[in-house]
């Protein structure tokens, strides 16, 4: 079992590379492609829509043919697009790269999954799996802070070429490890792949993102991104329907809306629109010249460098401490706490948010519980899911959560419609009445998720209910 975590953990070395790796770039990137620092959001977009219409279709695949085999390929197209930034030679040929990277967004899920599968009849399953994702988390959390130093560090000494083969390097070699390392272990799941639940849900979820990013584009004023949500929300519909009455369905409704998933799954969407939403806000606030607009830090780069750093030492830390925390509260109440964690930290914005100081504090607090939630969501659905659908069950909580952070993404740039989150802040300034709803929903969410989590069943962290 050790062997089995050790080779998982190198799989999250390379995802926290890729995660932590390019944020300190970006303006280098634009210079490098000669775009627009505006026109980074597109790479940002584009990964999201991928990551969120891949998640249900490869978990479903991992149940049916093996987690291992389904995370090779996963790796391999990661890979693939990691080696495409390296040798673009303009903006579109590396937003195809980029989008390809989001195939990353499966691996924590299928890891889940595959420690799931590896503990059954130790009688231990439940915490073991949960040691195994705090273990998984905290690895992934610390490889972004190396990884951001690292291309920080590298960015001035070296040419770009070879320092976006850096992170392709470290993906093409966890494909290795992958091969050599991970049992494979064929899928307990029967039936064949869910075709029209595929083209259903690609439909979805493809009209509701490209909606929301076409209000980025367009502006909430335009008629026409709006109109793309609503049909996509429109075809949820038929689809839930269809997938009710298929045997073998590619999102199985009825297991979503089981008393020990339904909580996890909203939790996991309600935590998206924080942890992959609010970042553009907060460097821009922290980036705000106090003088000129009135709020703000006036930090620099570095400053924010640290801010995110501080940040993701404590998702390492909460993730770390989750056993420990299970063993306080138990399973449930772990969750519950995380979740209020996250809501006290985005709630301290409201009112302390004028130094620096203020602004590590309130990171830390709400990075504690980001980490056990990131540790934690995986390995309950994993718990309160059958075995033949432990990959969907996990890999749902990332797609939740990538689609709550798109959601939050285009919401928060309405709010700082002036320029905030998507514009240049030299250019111009959001009111401070935006930033304060940014942490005001941010907060709401995460105090929703923690009541949502007391509505779940104790038994549903160690047994499927109501499966």
């Amino acid at each position: 079992m050790v062997a089995i975590v050790g080779f998982l953990v190198a799989v999250e070395v390379a995802s926290g590379v890729l995660q932590g790796y390019y944020t300190p770039i970006f303006s280098d990137i634009a210079d490098h492609l000669s775009i627009a620092d505006g026109d980074v959001n597109w790479f940002e977009a584009a990964q999201l829509i991928v990551s969120a219409l891949l998640v249900p279709p490869l978990a479903r695949l991992g149940d049916l043919v093996g987690h291992k085999r389904v995370l090779v390929l996963s790796t391999a197209v990661t890979a693939a697009g990691s080696w495409v930034l390296v040798v673009a030679p303009g903006f579109e040929t590396f937003l195809v790269g980029w989008a390809l990277q989001g195939a990353y967004v499966v691996w924590l899920p299928l890891e889940i999954a595959i420690v799931h599968r590896r503990t059954a009849g130790t009688g231990q399953q439940a915490l073991l799996t949960r040691r195994s994702a705090a273990v998984l988390v905290g690895a992934l959390e610390l490889s972004v802070i190396v990884g951001a130093l690292t291309s920080g560090a590298l960015v001035e000494a070296t040419s770009m070429t070879f320092l976006l083969a850096l992170p392709a390097i470290v993906v093409t070699a966890v494909l290795v490890v992958i091969w050599f390392g991970v049992e494979d272990v064929p899928g307990e799941a029967t039936g064949g792949y869910d075709w029209g639940g595929l083209v259903l849900v690609t439909t979805a979820v493809g009209l509701v993102m490209g909606g929301l990013v076409c209000i980025r584009v367009l502006g909430p004023g335009s008629v026409a991104p709006w109109l793309l949500v609503v049909l996509g929300l429109l075809a949820l519909v038929p689809f839930a329907r269809y997938e009710a009455r298929h045997p073998e369905p590619m999102v199985d409704v009825r297991l979503l809306a089981t008393p020990g998933q339904w909580p996890v799954q909203v939790t996991a969407f309600l935590f998206g629109i924080s942890v992959l939403g609010a970042q553009i806000p907060l460097s821009t606030f922290a980036r705000t010249d106090p003088d000129a607009a009135g709020y703000g830090l006036g930090a620099d780069a570095a400053f924010v460098s640290t801010l995110i750093g501080v940040y993701v030492v404590f998702l390492a830390v909460g993730a770390f401490t989750l056993p420990l925390t299970s063993r306080l509260f138990g399973p449930r109440g772990a969750l519950v706490v995380a979740a209020l964690l996250v809501a006290v930290g985005y709630g301290l914005w409201l009112l302390l948010h004028d130094s620096t100081g203020q602004a590590l504090l309130n990171m830390a607090v709400a990075g504690l519980g980001s980490g056990a939630l990131v540790a934690a969501l995986p390995a309950t659905a994993a718990a309160a899911a059958p075995p033949d659908r432990t990959g969907f069950a996990t890999g749902m909580t990332n797609a939740t959560k990538t689609i709550g952070g798109a959601i939050a993404s285009s919401v928060f740039a309405i709010c700082l419609a002036s320029t905030g989150s998507i514009g240049d802040p030299t250019e111009g300034h959001a009111p401070l009445s935006g930033y304060l709803t940014v942490w005001a929903i941010c907060s709401v969410a995460a105090l929703v998720a923690a009541l949502a989590l007391l509505v779940m069943p104790r038994e549903a962290t160690s047994r499927p209910v109501g499966v």
